[in-house]
């Protein structure tokens, strides 16, 4: 053989005898000074084999923390050794197990504004001046402590203990509080990244965060997510601050979410005359904060196929002045065929107390024109003009869902007024409650709840002011807006089946009771069915079957309702 071939020989064994040494596991060992000991070590480390011997010391160093959190503050770790080529002895001293600690010292937390009760809350025996923790608890006792006081405008507060040392209590140890305050800190100015022309009065009023409050880095990140219920705007990450000796700056990281929506809804019904396919729904569009001022501009146009023609227009507009106080407008206009026409107009003020909750009052009047030659049969239909004072509030709660976003509404609204005639004036009072809710029961299964109650009180009731509902926005399996009543009460239930994150599939359960004065009738109604909702690119797809009846009615198949709504965001 060569030597050059023997050079090569040896070159590749001692190559495969590094590898298999560099490459060798190394275990380790654990010991105490009796069997306890050692049981104790073992249960405290998570693997004792490793792929070099950095992270094996690394572990016993890893180690030796969590026996002082636990309470061995006095363990020693009196020997790592090598007890062969790959294995390693660590031998540890525990000594002492502490499970409690009494912290001296305490009254003055009560100076900083932290109650009795907070403390009892964090400690098993307490007093004026002491209170007893469990040594496994202290860390987060003291990490409570500091957020706390934090929060009192204080972001570099240290919160630690002091002279530790055993106490005359067996396994017991004492220390005392030492608290270490600098001087408090308030918000010099705000700044909006990503989405720099968000209205800033929604800052100041909807979520309190203000420029010259008291710094609370907790209270600012709470409230920072509250811009989520506004629904043109999201959080990218959560708020940041910058200190320095004179300022502090907070930094909030939005972005602007289109808010605008187009609802379209289209019915198909079979005519019990003709036994012809009638068409009927509307469209609504609700333009948002397109001026970057959390403005809403909402038409909304309905047609039911039988000449009943309404059309309506809504405006709001929040923090006028950089003032709490908004303003809404409305005009509505309503046809019946011929037989009479309703202009309604209002102007309201409105407080918002935060993104969810708000206020409102104002007036409202109603004009209403008899367009028939003369009376027909069973109705009563009479030129009037009414003014009301108008107050209310609404709250609103969303959850993260695309396919549901709003998990409880609620709107209240009271009209009080005098409604005049050619021939009278009479006292009338308004009132309607919209509530709904979402129940969900896993990530899966969910109930929704809504109800809908009107209430006319009035002296005398005209067919032309009565309450109209009927359709998907109502009572379902009836053509839209064809009941009258000068009072009603519609429950919605739905048990809700989500497929995926797009589509979801739905009972129809609905029932309502209602009383038309001006027919001295009074009856209940019932709605059954099955819907789908699908969620695509131009929109969330609607289609609901549903059957209504009338209480004491047979079963028709013809008075089934085929219900089909689109629901665009853009």
């Amino acid at each position: 053989m060569r030597p050059s071939s023997h050079f090569f020989l040896y070159l590749y064994i001692y190559t495969v005898f590094s590898l298999s040494a560099f490459s060798q596991e190394l275990h380790l060992s654990l010991e105490g000074i009796d069997s306890t000991e050692t049981a104790v070590l073992k249960s405290k480390i998570a693997k004792t084999v490793f792929s070099n011997y950095q992270t094996l010391e690394t572990a016993v160093d890893t180690l030796k923390i969590d026996l002082e959190r636990a309470g061995y503050i006095e363990s020693e770790l009196t020997e790592l050794t090598k007890t062969s080529d790959s294995s390693y002895l660590a031998l540890f001293e525990l000594n002492t197990l502490y499970d409690k600690i009494i912290v001296y010292n305490i009254s003055d937390l009560s100076n900083f504004g932290i109650s009795k009760r907070e403390l009892e809350n964090n400690s098993f025996n307490y007093s004026s001046n002491e209170m007893t923790i469990a040594f496994e608890n202290i860390e987060a006792v003291l990490k409570y402590l500091s957020l706390q006081l934090s929060e009192m405008g204080d972001p570099f507060v240290i919160v630690e203990l002091e002279n530790l040392k055993p106490s005359t209590q067996q396994n017991t140890l004492q220390a005392n509080l030492k608290i270490t305050t600098q001087k408090k800190r308030n918000l010099t100015a705000i700044k909006i990244r990503g989405y720099e022309n968000f209205p800033r009065a929604f800052l100041r009023y909807s979520i309190g965060i203000k420029e010259g409050m008291l710094f609370q880095q907790q209270k600012i990140n709470q409230r920072s997510l509250l811009l989520e219920n506004l629904s043109f705007v999201k959080n990218t990450k959560a708020p940041e601050v910058l200190f320095t000796n004179e300022a502090t700056e907070v930094y909030l990281y939005l972005e602007k979410v289109p808010n605008n929506n187009f609802d379209g809804i289209l019915g198909f019904t079979t005519n019990e005359e003709t036994n012809k396919l009638e068409l009927n729904g509307y469209l609504n569009l609700l333009l948002s904060n397109n001026l970057n001022f959390g403005e809403q501009l909402e038409i909304q146009y309905r047609n039911d196929g039988n000449l009943q023609e309404k059309f309506q227009t809504t405006v709001e507009l929040p923090y006028l002045f950089k003032s709490p106080v908004g303003l809404e407008m409305g005009l509505s206009l309503f046809k019946q065929d011929s037989t009479f026409s309703t202009v309604e107009k209002n102007i309201l003020a409105s407080y918002r107390f935060d993104t969810k909750s708000k206020v409102f009052a104002g007036y409202k009047d109603y004009e209403s024109s008899n367009l028939l030659d003369e009376q027909q049969a069973g109705g009563f239909i009479e030129d009037y003009t009414s003014q009301f004072f108008v107050f209310g509030g609404s709250f609103i709660n969303s959850q993260n869902s695309l396919l549901f976003p709003n998990k409880t509404q609620i709107l209240l609204k009271n009209e009080l007024g005098t409604r005049k005639t050619l021939t009278s004036d009479d006292s009338q009072y308004k009132i309607e409650l919209t509530a709904n809710h979402i129940l969900n029961l896993n990530s899966l299964n969910s109930v929704y709840l809504n109800n809908n109650t009107r209430f006319l009180v009035s002296e005398k009731h005209f067919t032309n002011e009565l309450f109209r509902f009927g359709g998907i926005n109502s009572i379902r399996g009836f053509d839209e807006n064809s009941i009258d009543a000068s009072f009603l009460s519609v429950l919605n239930t739905e048990y809700r089946f989500l497929l995926n994150l797009n589509t979801y599939l739905h009972s129809i359960i609905d029932i309502a009771y209602f009383n038309n004065e001006t027919l001295d009738l009074k009856s209940q109604i019932y709605s059954f069915g099955l819907g789908m909702g699908l969620r695509t690119k131009a929109g969330t797809f609607k289609i609901e079957i549903a059957n209504g009846t009338f209480e004491g009615q047979d079963f028709k198949f013809s008075n089934t309702k085929l219900h089909l709504s689109l629901n665009s965001r853009f």
